[in-house]
């Protein structure tokens, strides 16, 4: 049997007012609803708890030793309600999302700020992973939600794509390639190219168009994250092919050029877990994202 809370709450009405009538009145319920209240509190804990007659109302001395006990029991829950309105009311909370890295280079921490501005004590950790981490965070429930750049195959996620994020060429400013207005995939042939490794979802677009393109890659160096190539390109050692979201923090010793013939895009998803109700502060943000992530 569980806790009869409306038991707890009853007696503490009687004693503190002295009277079933008055009881019932406040709690507005019948005076028969009342005394079952109490008769299950009663059997609950297999003691007597008050004594009454035709003209008084009197608690046991059991009842006087439980009656703050009770008081705490009804404040903590009174208290633990107070906090579930104040989260859905103001979506209040901590929360965990999985990103890959290339969103945090670009627009994910505008949006941050933006939500930071509007929920001022809310913490929110991220766990920058590659695209096939950040499902399995989710997944997993390490994350409430996530953004990738990989479809994934499980029938137990809902994937959104938010935005598609076309790729470009990035190299210094005096590069023999930086002053086109765009370049055909075909003409990176031959040039020194810093490319990205591991399990990165770009990594895998790239090479494919690559070799549809019949191109040799000539890597001269390959590297993890966006801000490495970045770092490589910009003292002239190759030409990195990244995402235009990147054009936001882009050096002034830089020029990016758009890639066409064909222009090919990454899509940008956002990834949780399928029929699950994600808390109010994560909801907050995830609507923010939506409305926010776009095109450029």
């Amino acid at each position: 049997m569980k806790h009869p809370i409306d038991g707890i709450e009853a007696f503490i009405q009687i004693a503190e007012l002295g009277s079933f009538n008055k009881a019932a009145e406040k709690l507005h319920v019948t005076q028969t609803g009342l005394t079952r209240r109490i008769q299950r509190l009663e059997a609950h804990v297999g003691l007597k708890l008050i004594d009454r007659t035709t003209r008084t109302v009197a608690l046991t001395s059991i009842g006087r030793e439980f009656l703050p006990e009770a008081q705490r029991m009804v404040d903590a829950v009174d208290r633990s309600f107070e906090r579930l309105k104040t989260m859905s009311r103001f979506s209040t909370g901590d929360i965990t999302i999985a990103s890959v890295p290339s969103l945090m280079y670009g627009r994910l921490p505008r949006i941050l700020r933006s939500y930071a501005t509007r929920h001022p004590n809310n913490r929110v950790e991220i766990l920058d992973r590659t695209s096939t981490l950040v499902i399995e965070a989710v997944r997993r429930r390490q994350a409430e939600f996530g953004l990738h750049v990989q479809p994934p195959n499980q029938q137990d996620l809902h994937n959104e794509i938010l935005v598609r994020d076309p790729f470009v060429v990035y190299c210094r400013n005096d590069h023999p390639l930086a002053g086109r207005k765009n370049i055909a995939w075909a003409d990176l042939a031959g040039h020194d190219l810093i490319t990205l490794g591991g399990s990165s979802g770009n990594r895998l677009l790239m090479e494919a168009q690559l070799s549809r393109s019949g191109i040799e890659v000539k890597t001269k160096f390959v590297v993890e994250y966006f801000s490495s190539a970045i770092g490589l390109a910009s003292e002239g050692l190759g030409i990195a092919i990244l995402v235009q979201s990147l054009v936001e923090n882009l050096r002034p010793d830089l020029a990016q050029i758009p890639l066409v013939d064909p222009i090919v895009d990454r899509p940008v998803s956002l990834i949780r877990r399928r029929g699950e109700t994600l808390t109010p502060a994560a909801q907050a943000l995830c609507n923010l994202i939506v409305r926010e992530l776009g095109p450029l």
